[in-house]
């Protein structure tokens, strides 16, 4: 089976940076770079669409846009702008977001997972061309559909952590995005739940795309930025989660999530990454002639 590989241009770069990044990885001929809305760094969908614009041929994918902070209309519309102006390309995931953030904002709601069903329900319905009327516990819409919407089917992934979640993520979105917190342990068991709830909802246990960030350090002082950033996102230094050392090194990391579910890997930088572009060339240059 082939393994998608993608990188991740992580927000704790400047967004004037994401040009050079982007250019280096089409060149590169890097399958798939990923971007986050992060609070409260930079917009997924302007960065989302800057990268598309900026390259030929690689898919841009947005993981994740938080969805208290919108309106499924207007993700809706977002979206399928993208998907026409650069068919086949943009990848779009929405989850919960950090809690303490959408607080932050006073958009924290007393049950994400109602939220992030509704949503979901309504986008996939939405983009797929149907007019929707629905009065959920959040999500309203009355008679609303898009006047441009996607030429073909796409998909919507969605990003989860907790058994619920995960679960969710089967029975209502077309992927599942895991964070680099997963081990391939991990995946198995995620991968379990996914089934589960396709199972449930009467959907085909098999058509789930599952897409996985790995923390990835390389070259210099590699092994000591991965630990330090471990370290940071409160987990042991010493923890089975990431890689550090050269592409064969990191090849056997991605094998080893692909053979537990993943389809997707996608190499996640330790913040501190030194050289964004060199780092992407990595992936595509050194990492993927390795991979099935």
């Amino acid at each position: 089976m082939t393994t998608t590989l993608g990188a991740v241009f992580r927000p704790q770069l400047a967004p004037e940076r994401l040009r050079s990044v982007v250019r280096a990885a089409d060149a590169a001929g890097l399958e798939e770079l990923w971007l986050w809305e992060d609070c409260f760094r930079e917009g997924g969908i302007s960065t989302g669409a800057a990268a598309l614009a900026w390259s030929e041929r690689m898919r841009v994918g947005i993981g994740l846009l938080p969805v208290p902070l919108r309106n499924v209309a207007v993700t809706a519309m977002e979206a399928a702008s993208l998907h026409r102006m650069f068919p086949g390309r943009p990848i779009l995931g929405v989850g919960h977001g950090v809690q303490d953030w959408m607080g932050q904002v006073g958009a924290r709601v007393g049950s994400p997972l109602t939220l992030l069903r509704e949503h979901l329900l309504a986008l996939r319905a939405l983009l797929a061309g149907e007019t929707v009327t629905t009065k959920g516990r959040y999500v309203s819409l009355d008679g609303v559909a898009l006047d441009w919407p996607p030429s073909g089917p796409v998909e919507v992934l969605a990003g989860g952590m907790g058994p619920r979640t995960v679960r969710l993520t089967g029975e209502a979105a077309d992927g599942t995005i895991l964070t680099a917190d997963t081990s391939a342990d991990g995946v198995r068991q995620w991968c379990g739940l996914i089934r589960e709830g396709r199972v449930a909802a009467g959907r085909d246990p098999d058509g789930h795309r599952v897409v996985v960030y790995l923390l990835t350090a390389t070259g210099d002082g590699a092994r000591e930025r991965l630990r330090a950033e471990l370290t940071a996102e409160g987990h042991d230094a010493d923890a089975d989660l990431g890689v550090a050392g050269d592409a064969h090194a990191v090849a056997d990391a991605v094998r080893r999530l692909a053979e537990a579910g993943a389809d997707t890997v996608v190499l996640q930088p330790t913040a501190d990454e030194p050289d964004p572009e060199g780092f992407v060339r990595f992936a595509a240059e050194e990492v993927r002639p390795l991979l099935p």
